[in-house]
């Protein structure tokens, strides 16, 4: 894929972002218009044929014969060239030029969105690759695959043959380039608080941006950083983090976002919150999560404000959140029932008064639950060994 040793993000995740747009009920119909221009004048710019029959397939495009035609023959002649390139090297050249020619093939298939000759043609170029940084490179590359097909399972494995391959070697700037590559797939899986480390390990190192803009990573590491940090760290390692603070005001509410919520202004966040909301929805990463992060971070900014109040009426809450009585007494009622908030609501005073065991009571309760799990296992194993 292109961009990969530039600064610029590789064409086929924007392509497959625009995709996903086009897919989007959300997205206005006029706004549609220009993105099918748009991913239809980059398929046929690629010779994307297979991409486009998918494409075609999903009812994302419309078919037309001689584009597909054009595209295909286009595909064969160029294929031909390049096992021409493959046969001549084999017979002439040495064994580096041969694994040029192979990785030119791969890297066409790439190019062409045909992914399963693509993943073969990977592993002979694997074959014929001795340099560990080099192998590194081809695992980079089928990453990009599996991001541009959202293929967790694919994106899975490779991580963990990166992470082999470290063991034998490897640079500290394709290791820390690994790590967002392992945090956008922990963040596309829900594993919001990985995520945030990895992010959070890169964020001085960033040079990932074939995947994203540096504006991009800092949104990633922002959203995932508040519902996965403790107040403390979240202060350093993000609020007061000078690469964060460099970027943070060009993306719209996420500086009020974060800042309103460390700052216990609650209607201030909600309001940022509500303007994030969009950007999460329109995410080709987030967008399957987006009631999942909404419902964590509101269980972050209720606990968070309950921290201070032994009781509290409800009335003085939604001032402060700037909402209704009834919204809050909703809300809290759903998150008290699912165990997410430590408190119960006295309506007829209505007031919420908080019950949240300190830390060592819940050692303590915890010890005792695994203790007595204990004594049942022995009492069965003796009543065994008894016959």
């Amino acid at each position: 894929m292109d961009a990969q040793e530039g600064t610029q993000q590789s064409q086929q995740l924007i392509l497959a972002h625009k995709v996903f747009l086009l897919k989007h009920r959300d997205v206005p119909d006029i706004e549609k218009v220009r993105l099918k221009d748009e991913v239809l004048n980059t398929v046929k710019s690629n010779y994307m044929t297979p991409y486009y029959e998918n494409l075609v397939a999903d009812k994302v495009l419309d078919l037309d014969h001689s584009v597909l035609d054009s595209m295909r023959a286009k595909n064969e002649e160029e294929i031909k060239k390049i096992d021409e390139k493959i046969a001549d090297a084999e017979e002439n050249l040495g064994e580096s030029e041969v694994r040029e020619a192979h990785l030119a093939k791969f890297l066409y298939f790439i190019q062409i969105g045909e992914k399963e000759k693509a993943l073969e043609q990977l592993k002979v170029t694997e074959n014929k690759t001795v340099a560990v940084g080099q192998k590194m490179d081809l695992v980079f590359y089928s990453l990009q695959i599996g991001f541009f097909y959202m293929d967790f399972d694919l994106i899975s494995k490779s991580i963990d043959t990166a992470k082999n391959l470290f063991e034998k070697g490897g640079d500290w700037e394709r290791k820390n380039r690994l790590k967002v590559y392992e945090g956008l797939y922990c963040m596309s899986t829900r594993n919001f608080k990985k995520a945030a480390n990895l992010f959070l390990d890169s964020i001085s190192t960033f040079t990932t941006y074939e995947l994203f803009p540096y504006d991009t990573f800092i949104f990633y590491t922002v959203l995932t950083s508040i519902i996965s940090l403790d107040r403390v760290s979240l202060k350093q390692k993000v609020v007061d983090a000078p690469e964060i603070l460099t970027v943070i005001g060009k993306i719209p509410h996420l500086s009020e976002f974060l800042n309103s919520l460390y700052n216990c202004q609650y209607k201030s966040f909600f309001l940022a919150f509500a303007g994030l909301t969009e950007q999460i929805k329109m995410d080709r990463c987030l967008h399957l999560h987006f009631r999942f992060y909404m419902r964590e971070v509101r269980t972050v900014v209720y606990s968070q404000f309950l921290e201070s109040y032994k009781s509290v009426t409800i009335e003085a809450m939604a001032k402060a959140f700037g909402v209704t009585v009834e919204f809050i007494d909703q809300e809290l009622s759903r998150f008290i029932a699912a165990g997410k908030l430590h408190c119960k609501i006295d309506k007829v005073a209505g007031v919420l008064e908080t019950n949240r065991p300190d830390a060592k009571n819940a050692l303590y309760q915890a010890t005792i639950k695994q203790g007595d799990f204990l004594l049942n296992r022995i009492q069965e194993l003796s009543r065994v060994i008894d016959l």
